[in-house]
């Protein structure tokens, strides 16, 4: 497709679901847990397209939803944007998010990739990788099996009480019940290698360097490794190999970047428009090709090279907002087996 039917078609998606609204209003107010480089070219873009001015204010997830509070009524705020249903369940616990309608969106983000006041613009895959000299790939194949007491030993994660996690445990609670996955959580716990450190790109060190037999990774750290070009990022990548967990049952856990207009947002109107242009292919192409994230969007074609390696995969369906709604049972869990 040319460059100029490319902008045709994102002004006309930004404009179709704006039509009961007064006119856009011309400066947004974004408050962003987000942190990559390449997400500057989306705000630039869309003030292109839009003639809005994007001001934004960059922090931690507790910063941000902190002032938010500390604002109340008066909060410049119009949207909030971070990553992992756990942060954004927490923020819906505080009533900062206002329910908002979109024809646009509600056509272009599945269902179970939105709620009625946040919706998932990217996903990454919640992995297993494992070293093939220490453990057999037939043993972890789904993440029920790494509470396996044949694993004993050979376990590694970040923190329990990280988001990634508790989002992966919420999921597992909607599948299994929070009596099963406690058994789970006990059985990871008794299987560590070492206690729970770092983040997720250390646990891939660490079963390359055969500290561990089997880790806990976001999809995108992965592609990271692989698209490196340092040689010691290359030796990592050779030394592993990478699981799509679950396949032959509820498919792989899904993460997500989210974002949801906020209950005090002065800019209401280009609230809705920006939340709309998360979900055009542009910004879609933006969050795979510049962080390794997939589309929510069916349909788009994206040019990351370790993403199309990585290859396709079955993936959890299970609504997004159910699994945020078990978080802070996941979290009681963990805190129960000691895993944190």
């Amino acid at each position: 497709m040319k460059k100029t039917a490319v902008v045709v078609s994102i002004l006309a998606l930004l404009g179709s679901a704006a039509g009961a609204l007064q006119a856009a209003d011309q400066e947004l107010n974004v408050y962003s847990a987000r942190h990559y480089q390449t997400d500057e070219a989306l705000y630039g873009d869309f003030t292109k397209l839009t003639g809005i001015k994007v001001n934004r204010i960059e922090a931690k997830e507790d910063e941000l939803l902190e002032r938010i509070r500390n604002e109340g009524a008066n909060s410049p705020a119009d949207v909030l944007i971070t990553v992992d249903a756990s942060r954004l369940a927490k923020a819906d616990e505080l009533g900062v998010f206002a329910p908002f309608k979109s024809a646009l969106i509600e056509e272009r983000v599945p269902a179970h990739l939105r709620t009625d006041t946040w919706l998932a613009f990217s996903t990454r895959a919640r992995v297993i990788v494992f070293n093939p000299t220490l453990v057999k790939g037939e043993q972890v194949q789904t993440y029920e099996s790494l509470a396996d007491p044949a694993l004993k030993g050979k376990v590694c994660t970040r923190s329990g009480s990280h988001p990634y996690n508790l989002s992966l445990g919420a999921a597992l609670v909607q599948h299994h019940g929070a009596a099963k996955v406690e058994s789970w959580a006990n059985g990871i716990v008794a299987n560590f290698a070492r206690a729970p450190k770092g983040g997720d790109t250390d646990q891939i060190r660490a079963v390359a360097a055969g500290e561990c037999g089997v880790a806990i990774a976001n999809s995108y750290y992965f592609a990271r490794l692989m698209n490196s070009t340092k040689p010691e990022d290359q030796k990592v990548v050779e030394s592993v190999r990478f699981v799509w967990p679950n396949q032959q049952t509820t498919g792989t856990h899904i993460n997500v970047s989210g974002a949801g207009m906020l209950k005090h947002a002065p800019n209401k109107g280009a609230a809705v428009k920006f939340l709309e242009y998360l979900a055009s292919d542009q910004a879609q192409i933006y969050f795979a090709d510049g962080n390794n994230e997939w589309p929510v969007v069916d349909g788009v074609k994206t040019g990351n090279a370790a993403l199309e390696k990585l290859g396709s995969f079955k993936a959890d369906t299970t609504p997004i907002g159910a699994v945020a709604g078990s978080v802070t049972e996941a979290q009681r869990i963990f805190d129960r087996a000691g895993y944190r």
